[in-house]
């Protein structure tokens, strides 16, 4: 970043941030200098133009293309069927297949499914135009008789009120190449909005993980911009008209329930209406989903903002869940913890282990005497030097529960159901850690999972999101699959906890064994998962000295330096991110 330029942009719109970067910047600290630049342009009304302009680059982007089109011997034909809807004009229409005719993807076909009042023109791309003779006002039925009259290899479903990037079908088969056996693709999107002056401008750019079958069964980021297999599409039985404008969703539940999805990390879709889906669309999605995980005994409801949670069963008996809290001293945090845990959670099959690290406070000690005296706690008395990783290892061993849960001292339980919510994940088939929503005192979001690569290491998403606030396509709020969770609240089957041999008490002392654990299981096979139905406030490390303390440095250093080198770190894209957003901040943000 170069950063007088950059000193420009900020102070025309943000003139006090602009003065107190230049301070930092010549009283020598010049990296503070650049990240406040670079976090006030990330976050920017202008940030979504200035990254089309120096890094989608899109003129030289589709140069590349067209040299790259020019060394290929076979490419797949792609049929785009469009369901043209009785409320669509014929300048709607029009827009779509200029959309199309600027393709610079050469073999490609439009299949158009006329409603039963719509009377399409015949337009400059007519020869490349498929008209489907029958005539339906129902979009599921539309589908499929789009899939059925398409001549494609594969088939990309055109949203009313989508338009498509000039390389979408480029980049779609350019994907197909690296990989040939996938069912479903889908890319990027954004929003095409009026400007002052005549014409339409790009905004609200959604830049997607990579697949999350989690995050899927709450959020439909597929449909606006998707690519299937054609002969994968007829073999799935065609969705019930009750589903309306939900067919496509439910096509895309079962067809990625067998082999996933993948990426095409590139804006290939421009919406031209907002994201609201309105109610009728929200119940069709509900009933879709419904439909989908009801034979695995889960339950689709209304989730927050506009998308859908499942409710997955507890086993019946509950299974003996065993909660490791470390400690030292700081008596009325771990008073919180531990009365939230037995007095304030409604799943009740549980046993405390407390794991007393040297507390010396004459109060500390005559609550463990008391606490002890309860048939659901036990009290472990370690003193050896603070090891985050032996204290909780110890206790696991000691541990009677087929699962552990890890859980500070200084959490707080604020919700009666969190534990219940954790364990109707973890025990899932293939699920390996569950974490929790933590906030902090004032309900700013702590934790929402990790993001692996942050800062070259790990970072919390979301974090310091207000409460209330939807965050980045409301992705704090809902399930999803993650790289790892806090070791704040961690919750792990005992078998998989000890079949990846625990915690890492040499090499993680104190930072990172959480994430570390988390990638392991992750390696082993197993996927972890952020439960934001769990919901605890955490009041961070007030009872563990800070990595960054003088005596503290080295040791830090030492951790870093072996996750970064274990897991690579310093150059991971995690799935749940994405490369076109900043690795430096744990919102969200456009990367400048």
């Amino acid at each position: 970043m170069r950063f007088y330029p950059s000193l420009l942009r900020v102070a025309i719109r943000r003139p006090s941030v602009a003065a107190q970067a230049l301070y930092w910047h010549v009283t020598g600290k010049k990296l503070r200098a650049r990240n406040m630049l670079r976090l006030s342009r990330s976050q920017s009304p202008g940030a979504y133009r200035d990254w089309m302009r120096h890094r989608e680059r899109l003129a030289e982007r589709l140069e590349q293309a067209r040299a790259d089109l020019a060394t290929w011997d076979h490419a797949p034909r792609l049929s785009v069927i469009l369901h043209h809807g009785a409320n669509e004009t014929t300048a709607d229409l029009e827009r779509r297949l200029a959309a199309l005719e600027a393709q610079i993807y050469p073999d490609w076909e439009l299949v158009l499914v006329p409603s039963r009042s719509s009377l399409p023109t015949r337009s400059p791309a007519a020869p490349r135009i498929a008209l489907v003779a029958s005539r339906t006002d129902h979009p599921a039925k539309a589908l499929a008789l789009g899939i059925e009259a398409a001549s494609g290899d594969y088939v990309l479903p055109l949203g009313g009120d989508v338009v498509l990037a000039p390389d979408a079908l480029y980049q779609f088969a350019r994907a197909l190449r690296d990989n040939p056996q996938a069912d479903v693709l889908y890319g990027d999107e954004d929003r095409l909005v009026p400007r002052l002056r005549p014409g339409l401008k790009r905004v609200q750019p959604w830049f997607k993980p990579a697949w999350n079958a989690e995050l899927f069964l709450a959020q439909d980021y597929l449909s606006a911009c998707c690519l299937l297999r054609r002969e994968a599409a007829l073999g799935e039985p065609p969705a019930h008209p009750a589903l309306d404008g939900a067919a496509l969703y439910a096509l895309l539940l079962r067809l990625t329930d067998r082999k996933g999805a993948v990426h095409v990390p590139h804006v290939l879709a421009h919406r031209t209406a907002p994201r609201d889906d309105g109610p009728e669309l929200r119940a069709s999605r509900l009933l879709a989903l419904g439909q989908h995980v009801g034979p695995r005994g889960g339950t689709a409801r209304e989730g927050p903002f506009g998308n859908t949670l499942v409710e997955w069963p507890l086993p019946s008996p509950a299974p003996l869940v065993s909660i490791i809290i470390p400690t030292r001293d700081h008596v009325a945090l771990l008073k919180t913890a531990v009365g939230g845990v037995l007095t304030g959670t409604r799943y009740r099959n549980v046993e405390v282990l407390i794991v007393d690290n040297g507390s010396v406070e004459p109060e500390t000690l005559a609550y463990l005497e008391r606490v002890a005296g309860n048939p659901r706690v036990k009290v472990i008395r370690h003193d050896a030097p603070f090891n985050y990783s032996a204290l909780n290892n110890l206790a696991a061993k000691q541990a009677a529960g087929d699962y552990l849960l890890l859980l500070n001292n200084d959490v707080e339980v604020v919700d009666e159901d969190w534990l219940g919510w954790l364990m109707r994940q973890a025990v899932r088939e293939g699920v390996g850690a569950v974490g929790a929503k933590l906030l902090y005192d004032d309900g700013s979001i702590q934790h929402a999972g990790v993001v692996i690569g942050m800062g070259d290491a790990a970072g919390h998403a979301h974090r310091f999101l207000k409460s209330g606030e939807e965050g980045y396509f409301a992705r704090a709020h809902l399930p999803h699959q993650v790289s790892a969770v806090t070791g704040a609240c961690l919750l792990v089957e005992r078998a998989k906890f000890e079949a990846v041999g625990g915690l890492d008490e040499a090499g993680f002392a104190v930072a990172f064994n959480d994430v570390d654990l988390c990638l392991k299981l992750q390696a082993a096979g197993w996927r972890n998962i952020y439960e934001p139905r769990a919901v605890m406030i955490h009041h961070e490390s007030k009872s563990r000295p800070k990595d960054h303390r003088p005596d503290q440095l080295a040791r830090w250093r030492r951790e870093l330096d072996l996750l970064q080198n274990r897991w690579g770190t310093a150059g991971y894209v995690d799935p749940v991110h994405h490369r076109a957003l900043d690795r430096r901040q744990e919102s969200f943000h456009i990367r400048l």
